[in-house]
């Protein structure tokens, strides 16, 4: 499932509720640094010189789609959140930075009580920009979805076959907690090999992770959609809540998407 614009939406989250969509990748095909097992998006494909929207074009887009939609009096457009996601890794963008600034400006204007969102899978942590640009925003949702590199690496087979949990721990760390973290849980196979972050020993890493870093909020989820790997099982939602048990108990923020 690939999203055909720049602006998609508004369309509901069963996370972040009326969201307002950003696309900063190619609306042709997938481009991330990861090339998760479970992603909506499919598989990545190889692209030599990727066509991405110009900043101009981004902020164009995003304030004609405001103007248009409808606003309560003396509150703006009746959005929850205008949300980065889409068809691979938003802050791959090089102007990354200076489209959160215009996004930013234009939801003062137009949606003030509107939220700036963005969903990253945390690989690109290591850039200063792209901090920066996070924390302009209200909700950085970053992903880790398993806190071992074997299974990380299962899951998400991220494009630098050298990237670690610890690297990615000690990146989302520089928030000191102040974001969102997000996890899919799953369990199935790919190219013969188990994929299963639902285990004891799984969960003891991940609990372990999660308490290190201590995240204001904490969003697991399971698969909703047709993935690219078709031997893939969807988690049940008793099994979920026993998962978040043991971090609620704790006084941990945890949200449930089952």
């Amino acid at each position: 499932m690939l999203f055909n614009s720049i602006i998609y939406g508004p369309i509901h989250s069963r996370r972040l509720g009326m969201s307002l969509g950003i696309e900063l990748m190619p609306l042709e095909h997938k481009l991330c640094t990861f090339n998760c097992v479970y992603c909506e998006c499919g598989w990545n494909q190889p692209v030599s010189h990727p066509q991405l929207p110009t900043r101009a074009e981004v902020k164009a887009a995003l304030e004609t789609k405001l103007k248009s939609l409808p606003s309560r009096e003396g509150q703006g457009v009746d959005l929850s959140t205008i949300t980065f996601s889409g068809n691979g890794e938003p802050t791959l963008h090089p102007d990354f930075l200076g489209i959160i600034r215009d996004t930013c400006a234009l939801r003062d204007k137009y949606c003030p009580n509107a939220q700036v969102s963005v969903l990253s899978n945390s690989t690109q942590l290591g850039r200063q920009d792209v901090v920066e640009a996070l924390r302009l925003c209200d909700n950085r949702i970053l992903k880790l979805d398993a806190a071992n590199d074997t299974m990380m690496r299962r899951i998400d087979m991220p494009v630098n076959e050298l990237l670690t949990v610890s690297t990615l721990i000690n990146m989302l760390a520089q928030f000191d907690g102040d974001f969102t973290l997000q996890t899919c849980f799953l369990r199935g196979e790919h190219n013969g090999q188990k994929i299963d972050n639902t285990t004891p020993e799984e969960l003891r890493a991940w609990y372990n992770a999660v308490e290190a870093l201590h995240p204001k909020q904490i969003m697991i989820y399971v698969i909703d959609r047709k993935t690219p790997e078709e031997h893939l099982e969807k988690i049940s939602r008793e099994e979920m809540e026993r998962i978040a048990a043991p971090l609620i108990a704790k006084g941990f923020n945890v949200s449930i998407s089952a």
